[in-house]
């Protein structure tokens, strides 16, 4: 709408990548980002999609109310404050509202406190008295995880807070979130958030 009506002219913009090439097509006179999460272009903001919009929407709560707004408007969403650029985004994953009475509820419970050991899927099992595949088979259902999946998500969420502590090391971040050492640590935040833990904790600590 904003192309058709002319207000994009000469303008970089994005919008869901399945749709990138048709809008170019159809508005050459626009620069179509196909890898951005959402642009800011003048007084026009563009966004790659709906949760790409809530990107943006927390873009705007930081320009308008600071950092602290914003990360804590994020956390009420429970969505980690998102990147801005082409960067892979990180989500809680809903975790905090998990069916405390289900399997995934549950076993998010068991491993908290546990993140620090190493642990293994049939642990896990074990640990409800159910077989490896009823396992994976009732997370799939309950979350569309996968056990592996779900240690690495409280693990990178474990990680995240604490490299948002005043004084908090990537090296301890390492340890108490159970990635053992930092080259674990940064190659899981390098897979899944797309930045180095030095510079998670240099936007968020």
């Amino acid at each position: 709408m904003l192309a058709r009506a002319g207000l994009l002219r000469g303008r970089s913009v994005v919008t869901h990548w399945m749709d990138a090439a048709a809008l170019q097509a159809q508005h050459p006179e626009l620069r179509v980002l196909d890898d951005a999460i959402y642009v800011k272009d003048g007084a026009y903001y563009t966004s790659a999609g709906i949760a790409a919009g809530m990107d943006l929407a927390l873009s705007l709560v930081e320009e308008d109310q600071g950092r602290g707004a914003a990360l804590d408007t994020a956390k009420r969403l429970v969505v980690f404050f998102k990147r801005p650029g082409g960067q892979r985004q990180f989500s809680s994953e809903l975790l905090a509202q998990a069916d405390p009475q289900g399997l995934h509820g549950r076993l998010t419970d068991w491993l908290r406190p546990r993140l620090k050991r190493q642990i293994d899927v049939g642990q896990m099992a074990a640990a409800f008295a159910v077989s490896v595949r009823t396992l994976h088979r009732r997370l799939q259902q309950e979350a569309g995880v996968s056990p592996a999946q779900l240690l690495l998500r409280l693990r990178m969420e474990a990680a995240c807070g604490l490299l948002e502590r005043p004084g908090m090391s990537v090296k301890r971040a390492a340890s108490q979130s159970g990635f053992g050492n930092e080259y674990n640590l940064r190659r899981a935040f390098s897979a899944q958030l797309g930045v180095a833990p030095s510079a998670y904790q240099q936007r968020f600590g």
